[in-house]
Formats: C-alpha cells, structure tokens, sequence
C-alpha cells in the first residue's frame, strides 16, 4: 500500500466525470473502484457526481458494492430535497450533498429554501464569488451548512487570486464552519499551468493556510502563504505538523474534487510525503 501522512488521508474526493477530466461514467464509475481498492486508497474520498447524472448512476454499480457518494445540485437549493430522494434509492452512502446558489439568489432566500428540507447529510453551499459571499459566509456559522469554494476551473477567471482565496478562508476557519474546495487544485503546490498559463492554487498551501487561520495568520499573511511555490519547504512544514494539528486542519479543511487522483499522489511522492509499499517510510 502507498503509505500517507494523516493529513491527507481522504482528502481527494474522485470528480473524474467534471471537467476538465470529463470521464464518462461508465468509465469512471469503475475506475473510482479501482482506487478504492488500490495501494492508494487512503488518498481517495468520495465519489462525486451531478445530480442530474444519479438516474444513469445506478445500473454501473455492482451488485453488493456500497458506493460513497457526493451529489452536486448544481440547479439550486429548489432541487436539494429531489436530489436526497433520488440518491436514498441507490446502494450508496450519501456523504454530503453539494448546492450551487442560482445567480441573484439573495443570502436571506437561499437559506430559507435550504431550510425547507430537513436531512442528516452534510449540506455544502457553494460560496459565490461576488456580492454575496460576505452575507452568505456570515450566516453559515451556527447553521447546518458548510461551506464549498471554487478554486478554479477551465478558465483563468474563474481563479480566485491569493488575496480572495485568503478572505474567505479566514472567514469560515474563525468562525469553525467546514468547508470543501473544487476545481483548479491540481498540484500540491502553487503554480503557473505550463499548459494553459492559468495560476493554480497547491492543496498543500491550502492546508497550510488553515493551520495558520487556526494559529491567528492574519488574511495577508494566508494570501502570503497560498502565492508560495517552494515545494521543499511547504513539504517540510506540513510534515512538521503534529497529530492534534493536522487534525485541526482536517476538521476544516475536509477535501477537495479532483478529476485526477494520480495527479496529486504523484505530486505528493515526489515531496517526499508518501512512500509507495516496497519503499523504506523511514
């Protein structure tokens, strides 16, 4: 087995059907069995899929097998209570349900919505990156709901800077609302695409970063933290990272979709921290 440092483990939820991966799900409903089973398991989290795409879930799924499960309503909170109904038929474990806010649904709107349907599943809110986010971040602490980030995607807009990605993970880490990220966090460490050009956050900046929200960082010192492209150094600090720690981390920062899980394991050996079986972990 590929051995992993606590504070990765399960951290990249399988998004290989979303862009930019774009697997079909025939494909990747098997392939995501295969990593469960895989010497890299413990790296894996859920599966996430659409919840539009749960009718054709299914029929790939094989008999006896208990799916860990991630839905995306990306219609809207209007859609939530459809979506659980659709995905409680399937031989699944619902892990959390992931709920885009519809453009120009106010805060005060889309929390009364989300309120008409009870659930014991972890309800994610996708924070907009406009107007809103401040309203909607501020009315997270004490509810049922927990925060979602988009950290990039198919265009270089779609990036939130350092500075933006920093504000609001101060905001929800102070006030110990959990929060997921999705798209763009391809590599371990910060970097310019050599592809595309775009600027692409490292999951291990941002895991940093939460430690430093928890520790008093201020946000320019966490905008500071997640622009840092020295790999041997982030390596080295996260490794640092005692066992209460990194679990402090890991309360808050729960995961991230990834189209690729290769991609951030391979980034993660070649840091030196994970050491493929056959390796010496010492």
């Amino acid at each position: 087995m590929t051995l992993l440092p606590p504070i990765v483990r399960g951290l990249c939820d399988d998004a290989a059907v979303f862009p930019p991966g774009n697997m079909p799900l025939a494909e990747a409903v098997p392939a995501h069995f295969r990593h469960k089973s895989s010497a890299h398991a413990d790296l894996v989290g859920s599966f996430i899929v659409a919840a539009p795409a749960l009718a054709d879930l299914g029929p790939l799924l094989p008999d006896g097998s208990r799916l860990d499960l991630v839905v995306t309503v990306p219609a809207g909170p209007a859609h939530l209570a459809g979506a659980l109904a659709e995905a409680a038929a399937l031989p699944v474990r619902l892990a959390g349900v992931e709920v885009a806010v519809p453009d120009g649904m106010p805060a005060a709107e889309l929390f009364a919505v989300l309120g008409k349907t009870e659930t014991d599943v972890p309800v994610f809110v996708e924070v907009p990156r406009d107007e809103r986010r401040p309203g909607i971040i501020a009315a997270l602490p004490g509810s049922p709901y927990r925060a979602k980030f988009r950290t990039g995607g198919v265009k270089a807009h779609l990036y939130p800077d350092e500075a933006e990605l920093a504000d609001a993970v101060a905001a929800v880490v102070a006030a110990g609302v959990p929060f997921k990220a999705t798209a763009g966090l391809h590599h371990a460490i910060r970097n310019t695409d050599p592809e595309t050009g775009f600027e692409q956050h490292g999951f291990l900046n941002l895991l940093l970063a939460v430690d430093a929200v928890l520790g008093g960082a201020s946000p320019a010192d966490l905008a500071a933290l997640l622009a840092r492209r020295d790999g041997t150094a982030l390596a080295a600090a996260v490794a640092d990272l005692d066992e209460a720690r990194a679990a402090a981390v890991r309360g808050r920062f729960l995961s991230f979709g990834t189209c690729s899980v290769t991609d951030p394991l391979t980034d993660l050996v070649n840091l030196g921290l994970a050491a493929k079986e056959g390796d010496d972990p010492t």
